[in-house]
């Protein structure tokens, strides 16, 4: 695995996605509520319900039902940004990742 990532999983459209150790900071610091819901997070991008934003063809919603969310929450949803690097050959190569995760109730 690549330094500085904690996981990389595919998802149900066989999209590899990955989580950094930073962007996993920034979730918890914004979103104290999800520190103890990382395994919930790689199951809702590896299973959940992925949409694409209308204005925004490269970001992707990710959400899923979990349960024992606290505050009455329902779904985790992950934000994804799907881009491209280069490979050592400088061919694009798939760079999707995690930019942020939250919960949300949802009825």
């Amino acid at each position: 695995m690549a330094p500085g990532r904690r996981w990389t999983v595919r998802d149900r459209k066989g999209d590899e996605v990955y989580l950094t150790d930073e962007r996993w900071e920034h979730i918890v610091e914004g979103h104290p509520e999800m520190l103890s819901h990382e395994a919930e997070l790689r199951e809702t991008v590896r299973w959940g319900r992925r949409a694409q934003e209308p204005l925004a063809p490269q970001k992707f919603r990710y959400s899923k039902r979990s349960a024992g969310l606290p505050e009455g929450n329902t779904h985790l949803v992950a934000i994804v940004l799907f881009r491209y690097g280069e490979d050592e050959e400088g061919m694009p190569v798939p760079n999707n990742y995690i930019v942020t995760a939250y919960q949300k109730q949802v009825e």
